[in-house]
């Protein structure tokens, strides 16, 4: 007996006979469960825990919890979080091509950035970044921006001087000095309170993170301008990824295209939900845009494209309005 309980402690003492501990992989993004990213990365932990039991550990850190949006792509880098899902903004530094969705007026509506992503030439954007060490997994969306100020924006006129919270993209800066205005990069969980301040005087969001966020409690007029895209690529540490054993990487790359097509659909389903919410607290006047409004913003920020042609690709960007049709 004693014999018995003395190997049974050195098994336990080497790990042997015991059912080995879960990977952790930590999933970090900034912004609120409620909206379609937040509710993607907890659909991946729930689909990857169920196809991987026992074997993995998803955790999910939302609203900038674990890292800030000025941060994680540090992190991911170093080693210190697994996966992330950045705005599509963040890679320019990264790849040039990925400029493209920050161009303004280039899609004519969500279901055309769709088309886009699911191109030969979209999915080639995925694996743009590996050298660098990152591994994308497949594009999020979130919606078609719409600008806020303190002020109506009917016209690119009205814009002028005002400082708007951007993202850290060179493409958003020469969008809004296109109309006048003074961008200001901001990390996103700073936005309220620069609202709230008066630090900037407005800025651009898709309708779930404006009520998510609570940006209309702090800004006068939201306007249906649907000028750009604010989407996400999902992505990994390349070189994590690639020391995974096989079974991993198939239950996670199975979790993660579900995970991902059930975002879109909740992106898809509730964008206008969302706006309606902000319609009803009535605490920001919600505006549209009549076409002539939207012809003179068009115009007005149109040059912006042929500044970044040459870091994007002519063929990139005739791709993209090829999927308005």
């Amino acid at each position: 007996m004693k014999l018995k309980l003395v190997a049974a402690g050195v098994l336990l003492a080497f790990g042997l006979g015991a059912q080995a501990a879960p990977l952790i992989i930590k999933y970090s993004h900034v912004v609120a469960d409620v909206t379609p990213k937040g509710q993607a990365a907890l659909k991946f932990k729930e689909l990857a825990e169920k196809k991987l039991p026992g074997k993995v550990e998803i955790q999910v850190f939302p609203n900038s919890q674990l890292f800030g949006d000025g941060k994680e792509m540090e992190a991911l880098l170093l080693g210190d979080v697994q996966i992330l899902a950045p705005s599509l903004a963040k890679f320019g530094k990264y790849t040039k091509q990925i400029q493209i969705f920050d161009l303004p007026f280039l899609f004519n509506d969500i279901q055309a950035v769709d088309r886009f992503q699911g191109s030969k030439e979209g999915l080639g954007l995925l694996n743009s970044m590996e050298s660098k060490g990152i591994k994308g997994f497949g594009f999020l969306h979130n919606g078609m921006k719409q600008l806020s100020a303190n002020v109506p924006l009917g016209s690119p006129t009205d814009a002028k001087g005002l400082k708007f919270r951007i993202q850290a993209s060179d493409v958003l800066e020469a969008q809004f000095k296109a109309v006048g205005g003074n961008p200001q990069k901001l990390a996103f969980a700073e936005v309220y309170q620069a609202l709230q301040t008066g630090v900037v005087d407005g800025t651009e969001n898709p309708w779930s993170n404006i009520y998510s966020k609570k940006f209309h409690e702090v800004q006068k007029y939201i306007m249906d301008s649907n000028h750009g895209v604010l989407d996400y690529m999902v992505i990994g540490n390349a070189k994590w990824w690639a020391g995974l054993p096989p079974d991993i990487q198939k239950g996670l790359s199975e979790a993660m295209t579900e995970s991902i097509k059930f975002g879109n659909k909740v992106a898809f389903d509730e964008d206008m939900a969302f706006r309606q919410k902000v319609i009803a607290e009535n605490k920001a006047k919600v505006l549209p845009m009549s076409k002539e409004h939207l012809t003179a913003w068009r115009t007005a920020m149109k040059p912006v494209w042929s500044k970044f042609e040459g870091d994007i690709g002519k063929d990139l960007i005739d791709s993209a309005l090829k999927a308005n049709k």
